[in-house]
Formats: C-alpha cells, structure tokens, sequence
C-alpha cells in the first residue's frame, strides 16, 4: 500500500510558500527574475525563510520599480539567477511547492533551470489561487487576488509586491483554506489537490464507505438502504477508485445524487482487469442500475436475417432463432435499428431480392411492384425470374453477408461515382454511410461468429509485474480468469483453471453465448500485442477477403470527419435521410 492510497496529512508535509517578483510576465519572452521570497512551514509552524534579491542582468522597467520598489541601483551587487536557483532548490527539497497563481511562478523557476541545463525536481504543487476560486464566494472576498484574500483571512502581512512579504501572506492565506476545508472534510494532500466545491460535505462524509474495499481490480456497486444496486462501475484499484467519489473532484450531478442516497459499496474483486470489465456489464445488464447511462439494456439489439424460403428476403429481427446455420443467415448486431436499416439498404441496393413481406404465393397472381418496375427487384411474384436464378443471387447475397463485401462495395461504390459526377454530394454521402454501416456489420459478425465457433479457446499474456494473466474463452463468453501464481508450474495450474471453468453451452447462429458487448471485450484483448494462445479447440479464423480488411478506409473517413470539427466539444450530427431524386 502507497502513500498515495492512504493519502498523506496535511499535518504532517513540508510546504515552501514562493514568491517571485520580475521585471515582467514572461521568461520565454525574456523577462527576469529581480527577487526571491519563500517560507518553509509545517503542521502551522514557520521552520525558515529564504529571501534574495536577483541581478537581472539588465534595467528594470519604470512601472515595476514603482509597483515592488526595487531598482536598478538594489540589484547591482545582487547575485545572478545561476547561484540563486541552486540555493533556493536546496531550501525547497522534499517540500510541497505553494505559490499564489502558481503557473507564473513556477514556470519563471523551471524556465531558469532548464537554462542551467539543470534537473528540475519532481514538486507537488499548490495554487492558492486555484483552491480559493473552488472555496471563496463573493460573500468571502470580492475576489481571489492575494491582498484580498490576505484581509478576508486576517493575515498579520499586507502583501506589496516584495517576494517576502507575498510569501508570509500566502501562507496565511493557505493556513485560512486549509482550515475551511478541514471543516469540508479534506485532510489529505490527495484530497486538497482535487478538491471540488462541487462536491458536497454529504458526500465527503461518505469516505468510510470505501475503507474496507481493498486496493485491487474489480466491481464495485453503489447500493442504496433497500440494498437496491444504484450504480457499477470497474476500477484497477477498488478502494482509490471509490474513494474518489467523495474526496476528488467528481462533478457529474447525476453521480453526486447517486452517492448522496447510497448506503454502501459491495465489491467483486477480480483476477484480471478483463474479467472485472466483463463481471461489470453482467451486474449492469443483470440490475439494470438507475445510474448507469450506458449498457443499461445490451439486449436490446437487432440483426438483419436471410430467412430461409423459398424465395428469401432480407428483414430486421429482434433475436436470432434455432434455423440460424439451418437456412437462414443473420447480420449483426447492430445497436440501433437505423444503423441496422441503412446496412438494409446498401444491400438491397447491390442485391434485387424480395421486399415485400409475408409468403409467396405458389403460383405467380400478382402484378409486377414498383420496385420491380424500377429494376431493384427480380419480382417472383409475377414469375419473372426461375427459382433456379433467385437462388443464385441468394447465394451471392450470403456470400457477402459471410465472406466477401466486394460485391457490395462495387455496387455502392459505383452508385456513389454516379452522384459525385453529377454533384450530388449529399445522395452519395448517404450511400457512404450505408456502406460504412454494411462494412462495419459484416466485419463484426464475422469475427464474433470465428470467436463463437469454438468451444474452448486459452489464451495468456504476460503483464507488468511480470505474472501471466489467462483467460478461457467457451463459445465467445469469458469462462474463467486467473493469474499464474509466481511459484506455480504453469502447465498444471492452466489445467486446474480449464476444469474449473464455467460450462457454456453455444448460442444460435453467429450469437455468443454472452452479449455481444462481452465476446467484444474479450476479442479486444486476445488482438492485442503479446498474447499467446495456450490451447484452441475447434478453428479460430475470419475469410481472408472478410470485411475486416475494408474497416481501415472508413474508419480513417470516420476520423477526418471528427478533426475536421473546428470546436473542442464535438457533437455527432444526425444524418438526415432525403429521397433519391
């Protein structure tokens, strides 16, 4: 257990409060330091001062020597910056660095020791200015600017732009936010430095919440006095993670009404971090949890299904049934059903089949549709085609589904030609996403159903500390986890984990036995660099012409589109469907 993990007092660290005057605003632009204040204090006692004034090899402007007092003729004989720099690191070593608008002062100090090619000590630092903005209302002080601040806390120094006088000020101001925030529950460094005013003292209050979670990966779940489970969430390390609902700046409001209600926090602790993420969208999908935004119903997917007739057609189902492999092939899933009806369309527009719902007749009696009339399909409901002919352009229509999109990009690819030719940039900007939208489906059925086809698959990766974490995959769902133990033979204890492991029975078709979100999961970390397959029962591949290997093109199209957004917050628009012309 780190320090960091415990969280270090207030009481018992070193500050040095700094404070800098110079001969203007920036070091890169060439201004200098004129003088050097700091005070060393501890648990509220001053242990030393250190205060010097700096030659700055150069005049000092008018209106600076009037605002600090100090002139030309003072720093004369002062000492450079070169000697200053060193005896003020060896004064501030092993302290927490304080200063007021901090950026300023410590960046002056590290510009100067990156000038002396001079190692620049691994500070924590404090910004008054910054804490008081979270803590200081207008009722306070009418602003955060040191010498207000100084008179809202009482301070015995009246800050006047001498490095010293700043400094003494500065640590009175520090002692009063120390002090106001002790009373909102911050005692730690860790806590100061990611203090929130909003935050409220309920939710500090809460921290015993997370003492007895240890520091390790896994599940936590917020419950409510009913023992309702209100929110889950995944961390590498429980009891931080945890902990930092009520210490650190959590500022989502719906997360502050959630901990305000809750009770207790239960906790799974898991081998590995993939297990704990998988155990997370089981307890989300198993208690639905209020505070959960996303994954909160990942059942509610749909595929496009090749149904198994006569004359075949493509529809949009909710679940895949037992005929899947028997006749009938599905594409999927998809998370929306608009995303699932543009893929709908890129294949219609490729492939003529059917639209038209219900059963064929058995003998021809209707008259031709209008999609017939305009060449988009072969119309067996008039008996314009063989049942011999529709079968083979069913077949292609299932090989691009499985194994091959060329079929389809070609069509699409063509289409949107035509449009661009013609200028008609927002038709062929639909046909892209609809594409995308097939490209993207096809890829990912196919490399679910390769995981999905095998019964058993072991794979290890060796992590940081050395130790190898294993994972046994049964039909695309996450049957076991562990990690070899140090002094364990890896070949006995793989085999102990394997017996152990849960028993999954195979899904329909191309569907996991887990969601598709978890099998999803699970392929993410067997791609990954490093990992080594240990045992494969059954064949774990994808077509070699699979849709996998268009996904580059789109999702570097996908990628220009965000950077090309000239806002910081970015919104994904909703493409607005027009009529073909």
């Amino acid at each position: 257990m780190t320090l960091d993990q415990i969280g270090r007092p207030l009481s018992d660290l070193t500050f040095c409060v700094v404070d800098l005057e110079t001969t203007g605003g920036s070091a890169a632009g060439g201004s200098m330091i004129t003088e050097v204040g700091a005070v060393k204090v501890r648990g509220g006692e001053v242990l030393g001062e250190f205060q010097t004034l700096v030659n700055p090899r150069g005049g000092i402007p008018a209106f600076i020597a009037v605002l600090t007092g100090i002139t030309d003729s003072m720093v004369a004989s002062a000492p450079s910056i070169e000697s200053v720099l060193p005896a003020f690191l060896e004064f501030a070593e092993g302290c927490v660095l304080v200063a007021h608008n901090a950026p300023f002062d410590v960046g002056f100090l590290k510009h100067f020791a990156a000038e002396q090619q001079r190692a620049w000590p691994a500070f924590e630092v404090v910004d008054t200015a910054r804490l008081a903005r979270r803590v200081i209302t207008r009722d306070d002080a009418p602003n955060c600017k040191l010498g207000s601040l100084a008179r809202a806390f009482g301070s015995t120094t009246t800050p006047n732009h001498r490095a010293l006088s700043d400094a003494r000020a500065t640590v009175d101001v520090l002692h009063g936010l120390m002090e106001r925030l002790g009373g909102l529950g911050v005692h730690t460094l860790e806590e100061l430095q990611t203090f929130s005013a909003k935050v409220s003292a309920a939710q500090r209050r809460k921290r015993h919440l997370a003492e007895a979670l240890p520091h390790a990966p896994g599940v936590y779940l917020f419950r409510d006095e009913r023992d309702r489970v209100l929110y889950v969430g995944t961390s590498r390390d429980l009891r931080t993670r945890v902990r930092s609902y009520f210490t650190a700046s959590e500022t989502r409001s719906r997360i502050g009404e959630m901990v305000a209600i809750a009770a207790r926090v239960s906790a799974v602790e898991c081998a590995t971090t993939l297990e704990a993420e998988v155990r997370e969208l089981r307890l989300i999908a198993s208690h639905e949890p209020p505070y959960n935004r996303r994954s909160r119903r990942p059942d509610k997917v749909c595929w496009i299904k090749l149904t198994d007739e006569v004359w075949p057609r493509l529809s949009v189902v909710r679940t895949v049934r037992d005929d899947a492999g028997k006749g009938a092939d599905y594409l999927g899933p998809f998370r929306s059903r608009r995303t699932a009806e543009a893929c709908l369309a890129a294949l219609h527009e490729t492939f003529p089949v059917r639209q038209c719902g219900g059963r064929m007749p058995r003998r021809p009696d209707r008259t031709a549709c209008a999609l017939a009339e305009m060449g988009r399909c072969l119309s067996p409901c008039d008996g314009s085609v063989e049942v011999a002919d529709y079968a083979l352009l069913v077949a292609d229509l299932r090989d691009a589904l499985l194994h091959r999109p060329d079929d389809v990009v070609a069509a699409v690819g063509r289409r949107m030609a035509a449009l661009s030719e013609r200028q008609r940039f927002e038709e062929a900007r639909l046909h892209r996403d609809r594409l995308a939208a097939f490209v993207r489906a096809a890829s990912r059925t196919q490399r679910l159903s390769a995981l999905t086809r095998c019964p058993e698959l072991v794979a290890a990766r060796r992590e940081d500390d050395g130790r190898w974490s294993v994972h046994v995959v049964r039909h695309g769902r996450l049957a076991g986890a562990g990690r070899i133990p140090r002094e364990a033979h890896a070949g006995d204890w793989v085999s102990d984990l394997r017996a152990s492991c849960e028993t999954v029975l195979p899904g329909p078709g191309p569907t996991p036995a887990a969601t598709a979100e978890e099998s999803e999961k699970v392929l993410r970390w067997l791609e990954q660099p490093g990992v080594r397959l240990v045992a494969v029962e059954g064949e774990w591949s994808c077509p070699v012409r699979g849709a996998g290997g268009r996904l580059a093109l789109f999702d570097a199209v996908e990628t220009s589109r965000r950077d090309l957004v000239p806002f910081d917050e970015r919104r994904s628009l909703p493409v607005v469907e027009r009529p073909t012309r």
